[in-house]
């Protein structure tokens, strides 16, 4: 027969459907865990708002399975102080937010001269397969005008407030923030800079992200107002370039190398998408040349970290909210996504020094 502290562990041990990677033990969110003499399992949780996710009695139940057929949970609803103390403890928790001094989380933003080479696509794979690393994973749909990530992974769900701060919804272990959730369907995206200069900057600052290992941009094509902003808010971002195997979009992808060297920010490589389709006669067609993405990776000094192929599949997957893991399992696909993801992981940041701190 369990005692109460096995009973508590069990609880305090289940990931939290909103905060992916922290237990509801690590949140303070498990009250008591009680036992009565039916053999019946009461649950008593602490929670910052009186609508706990669905799936979190479904892990409740399951986690209890080897202890009770049946399990009652209560919830308590924090006040307004308690709620924001217990804000300020998880920001405490997380560290330096994204983008600020001494934060750990690596940026990685996918970029290109141009629309149409599938930056959406790279993003959104890219950061699955590094969540499948095990790789704590966020990713900002960068795109205000074009935004498509939320219906690639699937999101439907909105990110909620709790208190002051948003929390992003989660697909694939992916968190997820976009203009999508904001825009009407029957909507368009009429902002001038400085609106879109202030959404960039809660996108970042003012979202629970967490302790990321990555946040994936998914940046606008061109080197506008949002490429400019996103340089502001995040210095430190690695950048990632887009193209295809075209010589003429490997001339274009030129340009985003040419604005991340304008604002101090390290390109670690190349990813060149549709590469070669494989037939039914298993033979690879360069249905859009060949070369473009070696080309650009030898002119700029650095790896092409992948080349991902042409697959029905996988634009069928992102229309079903799937991505390629999920979509097409086992494909050269994903081989070539686990391969970016092991790639970049690899391409450790460079050390950064102040020309002004000399030691003599």
């Amino acid at each position: 027969m369990a005692d109460q502290t096995e009973l508590h562990d069990a609880v305090a041990s289940i990931e939290s459907p909103l905060f992916v990677g922290r237990t509801l033990g690590e949140l303070g969110l498990v009250k008591e865990v009680s036992k009565r003499l039916t053999g019946k399992v009461k649950v008593d949780l602490l929670l910052p708002d009186d609508t706990p996710p669905p799936a979190l009695n479904d892990r409740l139940q399951e986690a209890l399975a080897p202890f009770t057929s049946s399990a009652d949970v209560n919830v308590e609803v924090m006040d307004e102080e308690a709620v924001q103390t217990w804000i300020d403890g998880l920001k405490a928790k997380a560290g330096p937010g994204i983008g600020e001094p001494g934060s750990a989380t690596r940026t990685i933003a996918i970029s290109s001269g141009k629309g149409g080479v599938g930056k959406s696509s790279i993003s959104a794979n890219l950061a699955v397969a590094l969540a499948r690393e095990g790789r704590k994973v966020g990713i900002v749909d960068g795109d205000i005008w074009g935004f498509s990530i939320p219906a690639m992974l699937g999101i439907v769900n909105p990110p909620i407030m709790v208190g002051d701060m948003i929390v992003p919804p989660v697909a694939h272990r992916v968190k997820v923030m976009s203009m999508d959730y904001f825009v009407g369907d029957d909507k368009a995206v009429i902002w001038r800079g400085p609106m879109l200069h202030k959404a960039i900057e809660q996108f970042l600052k003012d979202v629970f992200w967490d302790d990321l290992d990555f946040l994936v941009v998914d940046m606008p094509p061109g080197t506008g107002d949002i490429a400019i902003s996103m340089s502001q808010f995040l210095p430190r971002a690695q950048v990632l370039l887009a193209t295809t195997p075209q010589p003429t979009a490997q001339r274009v992808a030129r340009r985003a190398a040419l604005m991340a060297a304008e604002v101090d920010q390290e390109v670690i490589g190349v990813v060149e998408n549709m590469s070669w389709f494989t037939g039914d006669d298993g033979k690879q067609y360069e249905l859009f040349g060949s070369g473009g993405g070696q080309a650009l990776a030898d002119e700029l000094g650095v790896d092409l970290m992948a080349r991902i192929p042409l697959l029905p599949a996988m634009g069928r997957g992102a229309d079903d909210g799937h991505p390629v893991a999920v979509a097409a399992p086992g494909s050269e696909a994903e081989a070539a996504f686990d391969e970016l993801a092991a790639a970049v992981i690899k391409r450790k940041p460079r050390i950064r020094t102040n020309p002004a701190l000399v030691i003599s």
